[in-house]
């Protein structure tokens, strides 16, 4: 399963899920370096951080962003 960092609240981490659905996950139990807008892949018992699923979003957000300032 996959989900993005939205926010951090206190000790949570507010993550929306693929579906759409946002869940709070304890901040201990996702990488210490995760920040808002990582893609987190939740296997098994284990979360890592999706580095190039990550990338490749902040990169079509900077074209969005990009294209609406020069329109």
């Amino acid at each position: 399963m996959y989900m993005i960092i939205d926010r951090f609240e206190e000790n949570l981490a507010v993550c929306e899920r693929e579906d759409g659905k946002i869940i709070n996950i304890e901040r201990n139990m996702i990488p210490q370096d995760a920040k808002e807008g990582d893609v987190l892949v939740v296997d098994e018992n284990r979360i890592f951080i999706d580095r190039e699923e990550t990338l490749k979003r902040r990169k079509k957000i900077e074209e969005m962003t990009k294209n609406l300032w020069e329109s």
